[in-house]
This record gives structure tokens, sequence and C-alpha cells, in this order.
């Protein structure tokens, strides 16, 4: 039976609606060699998947990844139910604005441009996420913040080590920091992030820049417990990332002068306007 629409339960969909069937891969440290370990293996996925709620289960692809692991694609039925009423959505906080009125905003609030540091810290050499937000070829259709005549950008690329992004922020006056993770083995993008939240809070206090990361594998609500004021994930564009810049640094209305001269980090009127503790 369906129960697409009533009252907003609903099952995963695979050959028909309302069937339960779902699709996972995932990778077992057992070798999948001559016949006998084959077999061993696929069953060792099938336990697993047995335990996951997948009744039936099939493996439909196996591939042996070095002598000692094996990859699984495994297809099965579940028989949960999702509470769509039950699903909580964080709305976003601020409206994306064009970039004429991003421009217009900073000029009127600050006086002069905004300034953004960015880069890839610790060993991460994906630069794709940072160049995407940052360059002005932009990304999906939309153009960088370089291409905003009242933001100047700072790229400092990948490998950056933390005391130089610190250094770099300081010589440049920069108003907002902005960093790319894309490594996540053992959590190095959380590690990472800390460490970089520490020192910009040791070194500077309130009067330090915002700091924003970004990578597909971050929780945005994660940005407190990480010491960072804003945290963005996968499918993030430019305009979203300049938007809340000037949400923060060069807010519109009553307490909204905009930014203070380099190296502050303004708050809107209701966060006491002396950064919060992170």
């Amino acid at each position: 039976m369906s129960l697409t629409g009533t009252m907003g339960l609903v099952r995963p969909y695979g050959d028909t609606t309302g069937d339960g069937r779902v699709q996972l891969s995932f990778t077992l440290p057992v070798p999948f060699g001559d016949e006998s370990q084959r077999a061993r293996a696929e069953g060792a996925a099938l336990q697993l998947a047995a335990k996951m709620g997948l009744d039936p289960a099939m493996v439909v692809h196996a591939k042996g990844m070095g002598p000692d692991f094996t990859f699984f694609i495994v297809y099965g039925r579940v028989s949960h139910i999702v509470d769509l009423s039950a699903v909580t959505v964080t709305e976003r906080e601020f409206p994306v604005l064009p970039a004429a009125e991003v421009n217009l905003r900073i000029r009127s609030a600050l006086g002069r441009k905004l300034v953004v540091v960015g880069a890839c810290i610790g060993t991460d050499a994906h630069t794709v996420g940072i160049d995407a937000i940052l360059n002005v070829k932009g990304h999906a259709g939309e153009k960088g913040l370089e291409y905003y005549r009242e933001i100047r950008v700072v790229n400092m690329g990948s490998q950056v080590g933390v005391a130089d992004l610190v250094a770099r922020a300081v010589a440049e006056h920069a108003d907002a920091v902005l960093v790319s993770q894309v490594v996540t083995q053992r959590d190095a993008h959380l590690s990472n992030t800390r460490e970089m939240a520490a020192a910009f809070h040791a070194g500077f206090g309130p009067r330090r820049p915002l700091l924003v990361v970004g990578g597909p594998r971050f929780d945005p609500s994660a940005a407190h417990d990480l010491g960072v004021d804003k945290i963005f994930g996968r499918g993030t564009t430019p305009g979203e990332v300049a938007s809340y810049l000037v949400h923060v640094l060069a807010p519109q209305g009553p307490g909204g002068s905009g930014g203070s001269g380099g190296m502050a980090s303004p708050r809107k009127k209701e966060e006491g306007g002396g950064g919060r503790a992170a």
C-alpha cells in the first residue's frame, strides 16, 4: 500500500511507489580473492544489511579494493516510515541579494571595500571549493566574490598554515576569513577548523574577523561548537556567501551602521555588537 500523501507519511521508492526499496554502499575489511573468500565476503555484507533492517537484501555489486577490502552495493527493502511532519527545516536567516545590492550595502555601510581572506588550511590541497566562491568565474552560473566591486579578495590557496592565515588576516585588515575544507579523513576538517577558530579567538577576541567555513561534510548547525560564525555546506553559491557577509558586516536598519574598520566583526544589534562567544 502506498503511503504517499497520507498524513505526510512516506516510504522509500525503488521499483514501485512505497515499496521501501533502498540502495546503499559500504566497504568491509574482508578480502575478495578466491571463490570461497568471495562467498564469505558477500555473506558478511548480507549479514550487515540484515542487521540494518534490510529484508530481503541482495548484493548487486562487489569489487575487491586491494588485497584486504571489498566494496559492496546492496539493494533491499526497509519497513521504516518517514513522517514528513516531524522533519525540521532550518530557514536561511538572510535574503540572497543581487550583486548590485551587495555592492551598494557595502559602500553605504562601510564606506570602503569589504576585505575577504580565503584559504584551504592544514594539508587540504583541494581548492575547487574556495575557488568556486572566490574566483570571478564562480560556480553554478554565479560569479565569485572577485566579481563584486566593493569586495577585495585575497585567495591564499591550499595547504595554508593557521599561523600564516592569521598573519595575513592582520596584514590585510580582513573583515572576514573564508576557509574551505574538503579532506575529512579522521575528521581532519573539524580539528583544523577548531585550531583555526582558537587561533583567531586567542589573538583578537571579539574584534576578530568574521569566521566562515565550508565543505561538503560539515554540519551547518555545528558553527557554535566549532567556534566559527557560519558554516556553509554542499551546493553553496557565491551569492549566498556574499549576501551573508553583508547581512552581518553591513546590516541595514536601526543599529546597522556597518563596519568599524579592519579586523572588526560587527554584529547585529540583538547580538550585542561585541562579537559572540563561540
